[in-house]
């Protein structure tokens, strides 16, 4: 009987062309190389790149978007959003990062995700699996269609990418900005308060949340609420459309308001498919 050698290299399959193979990982090889170059030879200025991050932090429409929240042991975990961890990786330079699916099989996908700090060579991924399901009351949904199953493995990858962002990124860097996006929200006067909280309720509504669960989460009248409460209701409500959360992780929301909530985001899905 002939032994075999674990550690020798596998045999490619024979659809696979050695060449192109050969040709393909010295291109990769090259093309890391020159990435690492360029980034020893034009290094960030920090000092710059954290005066691009706050001026970025200080548009409401990012500021908007930068927070995230849900629910764990009782208490709310707040943190950077995915929106906020890409603009962060754009204006500090020098980094590369992504989502890539490795392989796909009869109901999920291999997926990396993955962060790369090319002057510190600092790199971070994360492979994972994500089934072809989205969850709904009753049971999980078998997605076939490939827009359907590029939605939620780009949902999913999201996470993990901010997860890997987060990673390499410094972390008094990340406290700043969402300090700042927090400080935009509040101090946002380019719409009157009660303007802003019209909005917000609006936003809500298509989310089948409305002012009496608002107003039961806050603890008090929407007339009464600081800058400061929304932008921890924004960050709640980026929660639940991102899908990171359910709206009944937040608001008690009765079997009867739970469907008309449904219906909402049904609606609502069905309107951006249209467009």
């Amino acid at each position: 009987m002939t032994e075999v050698n674990p550690f020798a290299p596998r045999g490619m399959a024979e659809h696979v062309n050695h060449g192109t193979v050969n040709i393909e990982q010295s291109r990769a090889v090259t093309e890391a190389q020159g990435k690492l170059l360029l980034a020893k030879r034009f290094p960030r200025d920090e000092a710059l790149a954290y005066s691009k991050i706050m001026n970025s932090c200080s548009r409401p429409s990012l500021a908007a978007s930068g927070e995230y929240a849900y629910p764990r042991g009782g208490q709310t975990v707040s943190g950077p959003s995915i929106r906020l961890a890409e603009e962060l990786a754009r204006c500090w330079g020098n980094i590369e990062y992504g989502i890539r699916e490795l392989s796909r099989q009869q109901g999920n996908s291999e997926m990396e995700a993955y962060a790369w700090d090319l002057e510190t060579n600092t790199y971070s991924s994360q492979k994972f699996t994500v089934r072809h399901i989205r969850d709904k009351r009753g049971g999980g949904q078998a997605l076939t269609e490939e827009r359907d199953i590029y939605e939620i493995t780009a949902n999913m990858g999201g996470r993990r990418l901010r997860a890997r962002l987060l990673a390499i990124l410094p972390p008094d860097l990340v406290e700043a900005a969402v300090l700042q996006c927090r400080k935009t929200l509040a101090g946002d006067t380019s719409l009157p308060l009660a303007d802003r909280v019209r909005a917000l309720v609006d936003a809500f509504a298509q989310q089948g949340v409305t002012e009496k669960h608002l107003r039961a989460y806050l603890n008090k009248s929407l007339d009464e609420i600081l800058p400061e409460e929304i932008a921890t209701l924004r960050s709640v409500f980026n929660s639940i459309k991102n899908g990171q959360a359910a709206v009944g992780d937040f608001f008690s929301i009765k079997p009867a308001e739970s469907q008309t909530a449904d219906l909402n985001a049904a609606l609502t899905e069905a309107q951006r498919s249209e467009g």
